[in-house]
Protein backbone atom coordinates (compact mmCIF):
# COMPACT_ATOMS: atom_id res chain seq x y z
CA UNK A 1 0.00 0.00 0.00
CA UNK A 2 1.72 3.32 -1.13
CA UNK A 3 1.86 6.06 1.96
CA UNK A 4 0.32 8.72 2.26
CA UNK A 5 1.91 11.94 1.65
CA UNK A 6 1.20 14.60 4.39
CA UNK A 7 2.51 18.17 3.61
CA UNK A 8 2.38 20.40 7.00
CA UNK A 9 2.78 23.92 6.33
CA UNK A 10 2.97 26.26 9.25
CA UNK A 11 3.79 30.72 9.10
CA UNK A 12 6.83 30.35 10.86
CA UNK A 13 9.43 28.04 13.53
CA UNK A 14 9.63 30.47 16.26
CA UNK A 15 9.91 29.32 19.51
CA UNK A 16 6.09 28.49 21.00
CA UNK A 17 4.11 25.24 21.01
CA UNK A 18 2.90 25.70 17.12
CA UNK A 19 6.10 25.35 15.74
CA UNK A 20 7.16 21.88 18.70
CA UNK A 21 3.86 20.60 17.46
CA UNK A 22 4.59 20.31 13.26
CA UNK A 23 8.04 19.64 13.90
CA UNK A 24 7.59 16.56 16.47
CA UNK A 25 4.57 15.39 14.09
CA UNK A 26 7.16 15.90 10.75
CA UNK A 27 9.59 13.56 12.56
CA UNK A 28 7.55 11.07 14.77
CA UNK A 29 4.43 9.56 12.23
CA UNK A 30 5.06 6.98 11.60
CA UNK A 31 6.94 6.79 7.92
CA UNK A 32 6.31 2.98 7.18
CA UNK A 33 2.20 4.71 6.78
CA UNK A 34 3.07 8.43 5.90
CA UNK A 35 5.62 10.46 3.75
CA UNK A 36 5.72 13.67 5.69
CA UNK A 37 6.99 17.16 4.62
CA UNK A 38 7.16 20.46 6.42
CA UNK A 39 7.25 23.91 5.07
CA UNK A 40 7.53 27.10 6.81
CA UNK A 41 8.14 30.91 6.11
CA UNK A 42 10.94 32.29 8.30
CA UNK A 43 10.68 33.89 11.94
CA UNK A 44 11.60 37.07 13.00
CA UNK A 45 15.19 37.94 14.13
CA UNK A 46 13.90 38.44 17.62
CA UNK A 47 11.74 35.54 18.22
CA UNK A 48 13.92 32.24 17.93
CA UNK A 49 14.05 29.67 15.66
CA UNK A 50 12.77 26.54 17.40
CA UNK A 51 15.00 24.51 14.90
CA UNK A 52 18.31 25.18 16.52
CA UNK A 53 16.92 25.60 19.95
CA UNK A 54 15.39 22.38 19.78
CA UNK A 55 17.42 20.28 17.66
CA UNK A 56 15.49 18.25 14.85
CA UNK A 57 16.34 16.01 12.07
CA UNK A 58 13.43 17.69 10.01
CA UNK A 59 14.45 19.75 6.78
CA UNK A 60 11.85 22.29 6.17
CA UNK A 61 11.17 23.60 2.85
CA UNK A 62 11.17 27.43 3.34
CA UNK A 63 9.35 29.80 1.59
CA UNK A 64 10.25 33.05 2.07
CA UNK A 65 7.05 35.28 0.81
CA UNK A 66 5.16 33.08 3.92
CA UNK A 67 5.05 35.73 6.38
CA UNK A 68 2.79 36.68 9.62
CA UNK A 69 2.21 40.09 7.96
CA UNK A 70 -0.43 41.04 5.20
CA UNK A 71 1.20 41.87 1.97
CA UNK A 72 -0.66 41.33 -0.92
CA UNK A 73 1.74 40.93 -3.84
CA UNK A 74 3.94 38.81 -1.41
CA UNK A 75 1.35 36.82 0.13
CA UNK A 76 0.02 36.16 -3.90
CA UNK A 77 3.71 35.01 -4.30
CA UNK A 78 4.01 32.80 -1.41
CA UNK A 79 0.34 31.20 -2.58
CA UNK A 80 2.14 30.62 -6.20
CA UNK A 81 4.88 28.65 -4.38
CA UNK A 82 2.71 26.69 -2.65
CA UNK A 83 0.57 25.30 -5.35
CA UNK A 84 3.66 24.76 -7.46
CA UNK A 85 5.31 22.64 -4.76
CA UNK A 86 1.95 20.87 -4.03
CA UNK A 87 1.66 19.76 -7.81
CA UNK A 88 5.44 18.40 -7.51
CA UNK A 89 4.35 16.80 -3.75
CA UNK A 90 0.96 15.60 -4.93
CA UNK A 91 0.14 15.75 -1.10
CA UNK A 92 -2.73 13.34 0.08
CA UNK A 93 -3.42 15.59 2.98
CA UNK A 94 -2.40 19.22 3.36
CA UNK A 95 -2.17 20.14 7.41
CA UNK A 96 -1.74 23.77 8.12
CA UNK A 97 -0.79 25.52 11.56
CA UNK A 98 -1.42 29.44 12.13
CA UNK A 99 -3.44 31.86 10.50
CA UNK A 100 -1.78 32.98 7.15
CA UNK A 101 -0.43 29.61 6.65
CA UNK A 102 -4.09 28.16 7.38
CA UNK A 103 -4.84 30.69 4.52
CA UNK A 104 -2.66 30.43 1.89
CA UNK A 105 -1.76 26.47 2.48
CA UNK A 106 -6.06 25.49 2.24
CA UNK A 107 -6.25 27.77 -1.13
CA UNK A 108 -3.53 25.73 -2.56
CA UNK A 109 -4.81 22.20 -1.55
CA UNK A 110 -7.99 22.99 -2.52
CA UNK A 111 -6.35 23.96 -6.19
CA UNK A 112 -4.47 20.62 -6.52
CA UNK A 113 -7.27 18.76 -5.03
CA UNK A 114 -5.86 17.71 -1.52
CA UNK A 115 -7.67 17.31 1.75
CA UNK A 116 -7.21 20.06 4.52
CA UNK A 117 -6.59 19.85 7.81
CA UNK A 118 -6.12 23.07 10.24
CA UNK A 119 -5.00 23.78 13.74
CA UNK A 120 -6.15 26.33 15.90
CA UNK A 121 -3.55 26.99 17.99
CA UNK A 122 -4.34 30.24 19.76
CA UNK A 123 -7.33 31.94 21.27
CA UNK A 124 -6.28 34.74 18.27
CA UNK A 125 -9.69 35.94 17.20
CA UNK A 126 -10.11 37.04 20.65
CA UNK A 127 -8.07 39.50 22.48
CA UNK A 128 -4.86 40.37 20.66
CA UNK A 129 -6.50 42.86 17.78
CA UNK A 130 -9.17 45.68 18.00
CA UNK A 131 -12.75 44.78 17.64
CA UNK A 132 -12.64 45.64 13.27
CA UNK A 133 -9.66 43.70 12.52
CA UNK A 134 -10.91 40.44 14.78
CA UNK A 135 -14.04 40.73 12.76
CA UNK A 136 -12.23 40.64 9.17
CA UNK A 137 -10.44 37.66 10.74
CA UNK A 138 -14.02 35.78 12.02
CA UNK A 139 -15.50 36.11 8.87
CA UNK A 140 -11.95 35.24 6.53
CA UNK A 141 -11.77 31.90 9.20
CA UNK A 142 -15.62 31.16 8.38
CA UNK A 143 -14.79 31.06 5.03
CA UNK A 144 -11.91 28.75 4.77
CA UNK A 145 -13.58 26.63 7.23
CA UNK A 146 -16.16 25.64 4.34
CA UNK A 147 -12.44 24.71 2.68
CA UNK A 148 -11.76 22.49 5.76
CA UNK A 149 -12.19 18.66 5.91
CA UNK A 150 -10.84 18.44 9.53
CA UNK A 151 -11.11 21.50 12.10
CA UNK A 152 -8.27 20.90 15.39
CA UNK A 153 -8.74 22.51 18.46
CA UNK A 154 -5.70 22.18 21.22
CA UNK A 155 -8.22 22.23 24.07
CA UNK A 156 -12.18 22.37 25.55
CA UNK A 157 -12.15 26.49 25.97
CA UNK A 158 -10.91 26.52 22.32
CA UNK A 159 -13.65 24.32 21.10
CA UNK A 160 -16.04 25.99 22.60
CA UNK A 161 -14.53 29.12 21.48
CA UNK A 162 -14.47 27.94 17.59
CA UNK A 163 -18.16 26.82 18.29
CA UNK A 164 -19.25 30.10 19.70
CA UNK A 165 -17.75 31.46 16.58
CA UNK A 166 -19.27 29.63 14.28
CA UNK A 167 -16.22 28.89 12.37
CA UNK A 168 -16.94 24.94 11.58
CA UNK A 169 -19.65 22.87 12.51
CA UNK A 170 -18.75 20.41 15.84
CA UNK A 171 -18.72 17.19 13.37
CA UNK A 172 -15.78 18.65 11.77
CA UNK A 173 -13.95 20.16 14.63
CA UNK A 174 -11.50 17.35 15.89
CA UNK A 175 -9.98 18.08 19.87
CA UNK A 176 -6.50 16.74 20.05
CA UNK A 177 -4.32 18.63 22.49
CA UNK A 178 -0.70 20.03 22.19
CA UNK A 179 2.01 17.77 21.86
CA UNK A 180 5.48 18.03 23.66
CA UNK A 181 8.63 16.26 23.93
CA UNK A 182 8.30 15.77 27.83
CA UNK A 183 10.59 12.92 28.71
CA UNK A 184 13.38 14.92 29.08
CA UNK A 185 11.31 17.16 31.83
CA UNK A 186 10.26 14.15 34.06
CA UNK A 187 13.73 12.87 33.94
CA UNK A 188 15.86 15.99 35.01
CA UNK A 189 15.74 16.44 39.03
CA UNK A 190 18.71 18.67 38.95
CA UNK A 191 19.24 21.71 37.98
CA UNK A 192 22.40 24.20 36.51
CA UNK A 193 20.82 27.36 36.66
CA UNK A 194 21.59 28.46 40.65
CA UNK A 195 25.35 27.44 39.81
CA UNK A 196 25.11 29.68 36.52
CA UNK A 197 23.75 32.28 38.78
CA UNK A 198 25.55 31.99 41.76
CA UNK A 199 22.71 31.43 44.00
CA UNK A 200 22.54 28.74 46.96
CA UNK A 201 20.09 26.13 47.37
CA UNK A 202 17.75 27.84 49.80
CA UNK A 203 17.30 31.27 47.88
CA UNK A 204 13.89 31.53 46.38
CA UNK A 205 14.19 31.57 42.44
CA UNK A 206 10.84 32.72 40.52
CA UNK A 207 10.37 32.26 36.81
CA UNK A 208 8.62 33.04 33.86
CA UNK A 209 9.48 31.57 29.76
CA UNK A 210 7.86 33.61 27.47
CA UNK A 211 8.10 35.85 24.20
CA UNK A 212 9.22 39.02 25.45
CA UNK A 213 6.10 40.79 23.33
CA UNK A 214 2.81 42.56 24.89
CA UNK A 215 0.34 39.69 25.03
CA UNK A 216 2.60 37.94 27.21
CA UNK A 217 1.87 40.84 30.03
CA UNK A 218 5.73 40.17 31.12
CA UNK A 219 5.65 43.77 33.14
CA UNK A 220 3.12 42.36 34.99
CA UNK A 221 5.70 39.96 36.35
CA UNK A 222 7.89 42.59 37.01
CA UNK A 223 5.41 44.70 39.22
CA UNK A 224 4.92 41.90 40.83
CA UNK A 225 8.23 40.89 41.58
CA UNK A 226 8.97 43.88 43.02
CA UNK A 227 6.15 43.17 45.58
CA UNK A 228 7.15 40.03 46.36
CA UNK A 229 11.09 41.36 47.23
CA UNK A 230 9.46 43.80 49.70
CA UNK A 231 8.26 40.92 51.23
CA UNK A 232 11.40 38.78 50.66
CA UNK A 233 14.27 40.50 50.23
CA UNK A 234 15.99 37.14 49.38
CA UNK A 235 13.91 36.45 46.54
CA UNK A 236 15.63 36.40 42.83
CA UNK A 237 13.70 36.51 39.66
CA UNK A 238 14.61 34.86 36.27
CA UNK A 239 13.10 35.86 32.68
CA UNK A 240 13.82 33.50 29.80
CA UNK A 241 13.21 33.99 26.62
CA UNK A 242 13.27 37.17 23.97
CA UNK A 243 11.41 39.67 21.92
CA UNK A 244 10.61 43.26 20.95
CA UNK A 245 10.40 44.46 24.96
CA UNK A 246 13.70 42.74 26.12
CA UNK A 247 15.25 46.33 26.18
CA UNK A 248 11.75 47.96 27.64
CA UNK A 249 11.47 45.61 30.15
CA UNK A 250 14.78 46.17 31.15
CA UNK A 251 14.73 49.81 32.24
CA UNK A 252 11.25 49.03 33.72
CA UNK A 253 13.11 46.48 36.27
CA UNK A 254 15.41 49.57 36.82
CA UNK A 255 12.61 51.89 37.37
CA UNK A 256 10.84 49.76 39.93
CA UNK A 257 14.39 48.97 41.74
CA UNK A 258 15.05 45.56 40.99
CA UNK A 259 17.40 45.45 38.47
CA UNK A 260 19.61 43.67 40.77
CA UNK A 261 17.27 40.85 41.49
CA UNK A 262 16.34 40.06 38.26
CA UNK A 263 18.28 38.30 35.03
CA UNK A 264 17.24 38.24 31.86
CA UNK A 265 18.70 34.82 30.53
CA UNK A 266 17.62 35.07 26.64
CA UNK A 267 16.23 31.94 24.62
CA UNK A 268 17.50 28.26 26.07
CA UNK A 269 18.06 25.08 24.63
CA UNK A 270 18.60 23.80 28.32
CA UNK A 271 15.17 24.23 29.66
CA UNK A 272 15.19 20.71 30.94
CA UNK A 273 18.10 21.75 33.52
CA UNK A 274 16.72 25.06 34.01
CA UNK A 275 12.97 24.48 35.30
CA UNK A 276 13.80 22.19 38.58
CA UNK A 277 15.83 25.33 39.87
CA UNK A 278 13.30 27.50 39.80
CA UNK A 279 10.88 27.07 42.29
CA UNK A 280 7.69 28.74 41.30
CA UNK A 281 7.03 29.11 37.83
CA UNK A 282 5.05 32.43 37.07
CA UNK A 283 2.92 33.29 33.80
CA UNK A 284 1.02 36.52 33.55
CA UNK A 285 -0.40 36.41 29.65
CA UNK A 286 -2.72 38.73 28.87
CA UNK A 287 -4.19 35.48 26.09
CA UNK A 288 -3.15 32.20 25.69
CA UNK A 289 -3.82 29.07 23.77
CA UNK A 290 -2.19 26.26 25.36
CA UNK A 291 1.09 27.48 27.06
CA UNK A 292 3.64 25.66 26.14
CA UNK A 293 5.82 27.11 29.25
CA UNK A 294 3.05 25.83 32.12
CA UNK A 295 3.56 22.38 30.50
CA UNK A 296 6.92 21.91 30.46
CA UNK A 297 6.92 23.24 34.33
CA UNK A 298 4.31 21.00 35.26
CA UNK A 299 6.25 18.15 33.58
CA UNK A 300 9.31 19.17 35.84
CA UNK A 301 6.96 19.33 38.84
CA UNK A 302 6.91 22.79 39.37
CA UNK A 303 4.68 24.92 41.24
CA UNK A 304 2.70 27.29 38.78
CA UNK A 305 1.48 30.65 39.13
CA UNK A 306 -0.94 32.57 36.40
CA UNK A 307 -3.57 34.69 34.94
CA UNK A 308 -6.67 33.11 34.01
CA UNK A 309 -6.89 33.52 30.47
CA UNK A 310 -7.70 31.78 27.23
CA UNK A 311 -6.40 27.88 27.33
CA UNK A 312 -4.59 28.32 31.07
CA UNK A 313 -7.20 27.00 32.91
CA UNK A 314 -7.25 23.72 30.74
CA UNK A 315 -3.54 22.87 31.56
CA UNK A 316 -3.70 24.34 35.30
CA UNK A 317 -6.84 22.70 36.80
CA UNK A 318 -7.28 19.72 38.98
CA UNK A 319 -5.56 21.48 42.27
CA UNK A 320 -1.95 21.65 40.20
CA UNK A 321 -1.39 25.46 40.44
CA UNK A 322 -2.81 28.43 41.20
CA UNK A 323 -4.88 31.17 39.33
CA UNK A 324 -5.12 35.31 39.40
CA UNK A 325 -7.08 37.80 37.74
CA UNK A 326 -5.51 39.25 34.46
CA UNK A 327 -2.96 41.79 35.09
CA UNK A 328 -3.42 41.92 38.66
CA UNK A 329 0.50 42.20 39.96
CA UNK A 330 -0.95 41.98 43.70
CA UNK A 331 -2.59 38.95 43.63
CA UNK A 332 0.41 37.50 41.75
CA UNK A 333 2.69 38.53 44.28
CA UNK A 334 0.22 37.60 47.26
CA UNK A 335 0.09 34.13 45.87
CA UNK A 336 3.61 33.66 44.77
CA UNK A 337 4.49 34.78 48.44
CA UNK A 338 2.56 32.36 49.77
CA UNK A 339 3.98 29.69 47.76
CA UNK A 340 7.22 30.37 49.68
CA UNK A 341 6.36 30.33 52.52
CA UNK A 342 4.17 26.74 52.66
CA UNK A 343 6.71 24.84 50.78
CA UNK A 344 4.22 21.47 51.54
CA UNK A 345 2.05 23.21 49.45
CA UNK A 346 4.22 23.93 47.01
CA UNK A 347 5.38 20.02 46.70
CA UNK A 348 2.15 18.82 46.51
CA UNK A 349 1.19 21.05 43.56
CA UNK A 350 4.29 20.25 41.68
CA UNK A 351 3.63 16.75 42.28
CA UNK A 352 -0.40 17.36 40.72
CA UNK A 353 1.11 18.94 38.04
CA UNK A 354 3.35 16.72 36.42
CA UNK A 355 0.45 14.27 37.09
CA UNK A 356 -1.96 16.61 34.97
CA UNK A 357 0.09 16.77 32.01
CA UNK A 358 1.67 13.38 31.79
CA UNK A 359 1.04 11.45 29.28
CA UNK A 360 -1.71 13.93 28.18
CA UNK A 361 0.59 16.64 26.30
CA UNK A 362 2.66 14.36 25.98
CA UNK A 363 4.27 14.09 22.16
CA UNK A 364 3.26 9.90 21.91
CA UNK A 365 -0.49 11.11 22.90
CA UNK A 366 -0.47 13.72 20.23
CA UNK A 367 1.23 11.63 17.40
CA UNK A 368 -0.82 8.86 18.39
CA UNK A 369 -4.50 11.08 17.68
CA UNK A 370 -3.26 12.89 14.84
CA UNK A 371 -2.73 9.06 13.51
CA UNK A 372 -6.19 8.02 14.20
CA UNK A 373 -7.59 11.51 12.64
CA UNK A 374 -5.48 11.05 9.57
CA UNK A 375 -6.65 7.31 8.97
CA UNK A 376 -10.44 8.22 9.46
CA UNK A 377 -10.05 11.29 6.84
CA UNK A 378 -8.70 9.12 4.67
CA UNK A 379 -10.87 6.36 4.92
CA UNK A 380 -8.08 3.87 6.00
Amino acid sequence: MRRARVVRVITRLNVGGPAIHAMLLTERLDPARYESYLVAGTPGRSEGDMTSLRGTDVSPTYIRSLAREISPLRDIVALTRLIALFRQRRPDIVHTHLAKAGLLGRLAARVVGARTVHTFHGNVLRGYFGPARSAVFVAIERAMARLTDRVVSISPRQTAELMALRLAPRERIVEIPLGLDLAPFLRVEEGRLRRELGLAPDVPLVGIVARLVPIKGVDVFLRSAQLIHRARADARFVVIGDGELRARLAELAAELGIAAQVSFLGWRADLPSVYPDLDIVVLTSHNEGTPVALIEAAAAARPIVATEVGGVADVVADGCGLLVADGDADAVARTVVGLLDDRGLSRTLGAAARERVYPRYDSSTLVRNVDAMYRSLLGV
